[in-house]
């Protein structure tokens, strides 16, 4: 369970600390935008108040307070289903990356009541229309991971 705590605190940290930095010392919240690496890397300031890509958003404190809720649900899930299973070093690590960003958006919602992405890539001629954060990138290769290497329940089991 080290492994988890410790890279969920790691993955909350980098998250945070980047909001501050772009959101607040760079002043993108009243920018909306900077080109970094254009057209690679920009941030565009985005307040998300749903989930991914902002579906199931909404302006209301109903709205924000579920979701909050949801993030919190799912991640005490993954550290039962994890501790009682005695997972790997890898699931683990997964565990952790999808803990420690959902909480970071939870922290997000609480302060500025919505969650704050700004990391935009665009490539080759294809403009991208989504931001995101070092949260949300982390929540999807935490989920990516505990599908990898929680081997699907089969663990001591026969083929």
């Amino acid at each position: 369970m080290r492994r988890l705590w410790t890279w969920a605190g790691i993955v909350f940290l980098l998250d945070q600390v980047t909001k501050v930095l772009v959101v607040q010392i760079l002043n993108l919240a009243s920018r909306g935008s900077i080109d970094v690496l254009p057209p690679f890397v920009n941030f565009r300031m985005a307040w998300n108040r749903g989930v991914n890509f902002g579906l199931l958003s909404g302006d209301s404190d109903a709205t924000k307070w579920i979701l909050i809720a949801v993030a919190l649900a799912i991640s005490g899930w993954v550290i039962l289903w994890l501790r009682r299973e005695r997972q790997g070093k890898w699931a683990m690590i997964s565990g952790g990356l999808l803990v420690g960003g959902a909480i970071g958006n939870v922290v997000d919602r609480l302060i500025y009541g919505a969650v704050a992405d700004f990391l935009n890539m665009s490539c080759c001629g294809v403009e991208n229309p989504y931001a995101f954060n070092v949260a949300d990138i982390a929540i999807f290769a935490g989920a990516i991971g505990l599908i990898a290497f929680t081997g699907g329940g089969r663990k001591g089991k026969t083929p």
